[in-house]
């Protein structure tokens, strides 16, 4: 059966998120090699109540170790591999070690630069995102065009049929949310994030993203990755690399990602990561393209009965 896995990004994270494995070794082994690696106690985060969870440069390690951690289950227990991958924002960062294209061990160190340089690009207070519901995008597009007024304002994240998230200066976004109701959205409101990802206001944290990626070895896909800039995959190193700097500063084309692999003849696919948001979202986006969310041994199990046949 020719099937995809799906890595989430920031926003699935919650405490308790790998409790559904029991207490399957590889998932505590993944966790602790990224503690060792960057001097947290991931696993604790991941596990009790605290306030570390949602600040965004531990939790983009910690929804990579989630993914990775999943993925080594899904390996461990005998699962096929997947024709394609694909994640949404941070999430490509958890397809390309599953595809073997960077190692665990650079990756993580490569994710919390990633979100120090998001977190430093814009200060507090100045940036921020909102969903837009019931509008289709190009409606969305030009209620952020007659919204902005000179400042940034951009449909950032096109994650299903009438959801886009929007972001740009936090007056701009306010002005937006106004924009998208006079037009009819059904809801429009603030995200609760302290950066304005993958609008404008993160070129200067791709430049530095760029500069840190030229020391990290790629290798080539064993699996092809389809990237969030541009919904294409590449072999060469040179064109992950550059994706992954335009991915912070133009949208998720996430809707047209479903689609393509979808398109190629792909029939199942599989969340892998916490939580179920890209399952929710492949189900609005295409309804015949059935999406089970690895939250659990029970369906991991689930997806190996489908996916091995």
């Amino acid at each position: 059966m020719k099937f995809a896995f799906f890595f989430p990004g920031q926003g699935s994270q919650s405490v308790g998120m790998m409790q559904g494995f029991g207490d399957l070794a590889i998932i505590k082994d993944t966790f602790v090699e990224a503690s060792d690696t960057l001097g947290v106690d991931f696993w604790r985060m991941a596990t009790e109540p605290n306030d570390a969870l949602n600040q965004t440069t531990n939790t983009q390690p910690l929804m990579l170790a989630a993914g990775v951690a999943t993925w080594r289950a899904w390996q461990a227990q005998g699962g096929n591999l997947p024709s394609v991958f694909a994640g949404h924002s941070l999430g490509e960062y958890t397809a390309l070690v599953a595809a073997g294209i960077v190692s665990y061990e650079k990756a993580l160190p490569l994710v919390r630069f990633r979100a120090e340089v998001m977190q430093r690009a814009v200060a507090e207070g100045v940036g921020a995102m909102a969903a837009v519901l019931g509008l289709d995008d190009d409606t969305v597009r030009a209620a952020c065009a007659e919204a902005a007024q000179g400042e940034v304002l951009e449909a950032v994240n096109l994650n299903s049929p009438g959801q886009v998230v929007i972001a740009g200066h936090k007056a701009a976004v306010e002005r937006g949310i106004e924009a998208a109701k006079a037009k009819g959205a059904k809801r429009a409101l603030l995200l609760p994030v302290s950066v304005p990802s993958h609008c404008a206001l993160m070129k200067p944290a791709a430049d530095e993203l760029a500069g840190y990626l030229q020391d990290i070895d790629f290798a080539s896909a064993q699996i092809p990755v389809l990237h969030n800039a541009d919904v294409a995959a590449y072999d060469d190193a040179a064109k992950v690399k550059d994706a992954l700097v335009r991915q912070l500063y133009n949208p998720v084309r996430w809707v047209e990602t479903v689609q393509a692999v979808h398109a190629s003849g792909v029939v199942a696919s599989a969340e892998c990561g916490p939580g179920k948001v890209l399952a929710g979202l492949v189900k609005r986006t295409v309804a015949e393209l059935p999406c089970l969310a690895l939250v659990n041994q029970e369906a991991l199990a689930e997806a190996q009965a489908q996916f091995n046949q």
